[in-house]
């Protein structure tokens, strides 16, 4: 899909605030509410935007420890990585989850109430799975940043 200049300008304003009304859109889209309306729906449909989401303040809902989590599995096999995946996805401590490349197999971002709670979700997650050759654990100081917003740029004309 190709996304023209009203389409980049629409994305960007719904990523910093998805609760802008179909009239401050349009302001700033430079055409009609209902435009608006029929360009993010196709854009919703094709999965150029895949969720409209709120941050919540971790502090707020009494998850006070982040942690980065490097993962090394066992031995690189589909199906290990496979079962691996579907575990991050059905897991609610677990906000982020990427495969990645060098010296860990995956990156996690895992939420915890306190440290005792990180504890517990460790043995059962890490260790409890025999596919997990070893995991280092990273405690996010302070969170200074947080988003999903991709920076879009205007394609040269």
């Amino acid at each position: 899909m190709e996304l023209d200049r009203a389409d980049i300008v629409l994305l960007n304003a719904v990523q910093k605030n998805n609760r802008l009304t179909s009239d401050e859109l349009a302001v700033r889209a430079n055409l009609s509410p209902t435009a608006c309306q029929r360009r993010l729906k196709r854009l919703r449909a094709e999965g150029v935007i895949e969720a409209d989401v709120s941050i919540v303040s971790p502090k707020a809902v009494g998850r006070q420890v982040t942690v980065v989590v490097l993962v090394s599995l066992e031995r690189e096999r589909a199906d290990i990585i496979d079962r691996f995946k579907s575990a991050i996805r059905n897991t609610r401590e677990v906000m982020i989850g990427y495969y990645v490349t060098g010296e860990a197999d995956f990156l996690l971002v895992v939420t915890a109430k306190d440290m005792e709670d990180y504890e517990q979700f460790t043995r059962r997650f890490f260790y409890e799975n025999n596919d997990i050759k070893g995991f280092k654990t990273m405690v996010v100081m302070d969170r200074v940043k947080a988003g999903f917003a991709f920076p879009l740029d205007f394609a040269s004309d």
